[in-house]
């Protein structure tokens, strides 16, 4: 690196910060999440303002490769973050209601995803049609667990029932979109040697016990001490990036590893590991490392040539996606006899996307299943499906509404009400039935 890209390379950082943290700042003081700013801020940065004059001048082109190294690092930590948050426990004894509404609200829109795309293969052609409408399915299936946790700690859901089953369900459809997303690239192939997927099946097996072990012992260590030591770090950053480079180097990509690693990681008893390593590794990489990638993933979107062939195929792209999800959560939670009001709730806590949904298509962009029109109007999809969650919540759910019934459920709690099930939020036997 010359002394003129290091130059360029740390005033793009800086601005990037700035940018990223100025606009998300906006979106949260508008009642949005703050990852709408910062994909906003990527997007008037790249091509659709101004022709890409300002990240011309803010970032040259000789240091966007450093960037999309940086802005990988920050998607590998991300998602560790996405798997360590992922409570195993959850997914125990969640009945049939999470697991209904989990699966339709993957199947519904992963048909329809297919479907929509043998219709795209028309404008959109692909070497590998295959992989192409497989793609496309799995991206309208993706719910984002971060953003909707957020969400629900925003809006006091987390202190109802309702919040429990919906972050069942999103941890649900989170395995089985990611579960998904590694079928479709393993038949898109890569560059990898084919033998080299032979080697998936024995790299799990290694993190589920000898790896899941040798961290249980960094667990204890850092019970016994208080709280993690620099090395300790150390060991889940390098392992981490370590599982990240193995899954990229069998030919499936390296957020499956940092994923995984994340997964496998050892709780304790209590949820003090996990909230030290989100604030001593998430921070940075919130501050830092995922605006570099919101940045870079702007920069590939260009909707200054949208036209109106365009703008039909984004309607479809978000009746496909909208509707899918909304429709197959809704039923299943109407079958299985929750009120309307909660189940249209949950169907639209289903719908964000957000972050994960960007990882997703900047996999297919990277993979060449994507092409940058379609792409781009993918990058809509996700901000339209993440901001519409607050107004529709507000509609469906209103404070005071909330509020009635997080006291409701509380004096149930203090009475301890044995007729009170957890999952019965709008059904006749819960005091929300009324909701």
């Amino acid at each position: 690196m010359s002394t003129h890209q290091a130059s360029a390379l740390l005033l793009g950082l800086a601005a990037i910060i700035l940018g990223a943290g100025l606009l998300g700042w906006v979106a949260r003081r508008l009642g949005q999440p703050a990852v709408i700013g910062e994909v906003i801020a990527g997007i008037l940065m790249g091509p659709t303002l101004f022709g890409g004059a300002i990240a011309g001048f803010l970032l040259p082109t000789d240091i966007r490769p450093f960037l999309s190294a940086l802005a990988n690092v920050g998607v590998a930590v991300f998602m560790f973050l996405v798997g360590l948050e992922l409570n195993r426990n959850m997914l125990r004894g969640t009945g049939r209601v999470a697991a209904t509404v989990s699966l339709t609200s993957i199947l519904l829109p992963c048909t329809l995803g297919i479907l929509l795309g043998t219709y795209l293969l028309r404008t959109h052609p692909s070497e590998d049609p295959l992989g192409f409408v497989l793609f496309m399915g799995v991206a309208m299936s993706i719910t984002a667990f971060p953003v909707l946790a957020r969400i629900l700690i925003d809006r006091d859901l987390n202190r109802l029932p309702l919040g429990g089953l919906a972050l069942t369900c999103a941890a649900i459809d989170d395995i089985l979109a990611w579960s998904l997303l590694a079928v479709v690239v393993t038949v898109l192939g890569g560059d990898a040697d084919q033998w080299r997927m032979l080697l998936a099946a024995p790299y799990l097996l290694v993190m589920l016990y000898p790896v899941r072990r040798l961290l249980g012992r960094l667990v204890s260590a850092r019970a016994r001490s208080g709280q993690l030591t620099t090395g300790q770090i150390a060991i889940v950053l390098a392992g981490l990036l370590v599982s990240g480079g193995v899954t990229e180097w069998i030919g499936l990509h390296f957020i499956f590893g940092a994923f995984l690693f994340g997964l496998v990681m050892p709780r304790g008893e209590k949820a003090e590991l996990r909230t030290e390593l989100h604030d001593r590794i998430g921070l940075v990489n919130n501050v830092l490392l995922l605006p570099v990638f919101f940045i870079v993933a702007g920069l590939r979107v260009d909707l200054s040539k949208v036209d109106a062939v365009d703008l039909v195929e984004l309607g479809l792209i978000l009746l496909v996606a909208i509707g899918g999800k909304f429709v197959g959560a809704y039923v299943a939670a109407r079958l299985n006899g929750l009120s309307s009001r909660i189940s249209a709730t949950l169907a639209t806590l289903m719908n964000t996307r957000g972050l994960t949904e960007l990882i997703i298509l900047s996999v297919g962009l990277q993979l060449g299943v994507l092409d940058t029109g379609l792409y781009s109007l993918m990058v809509v999809m996700a901000v339209v499906t993440t901001a519409m969650a607050g107004p529709l919540l507000s509609i469906l759910y209103p404070r005071r509404l909330v509020d009635r019934d997080i006291a409701a459920t509380e004096a149930a709690v203090r009475a301890a009400d044995p007729g009170l099930h957890p999952l019965w939020i709008g059904g006749r036997r819960g005091p929300m039935s009324s909701a």
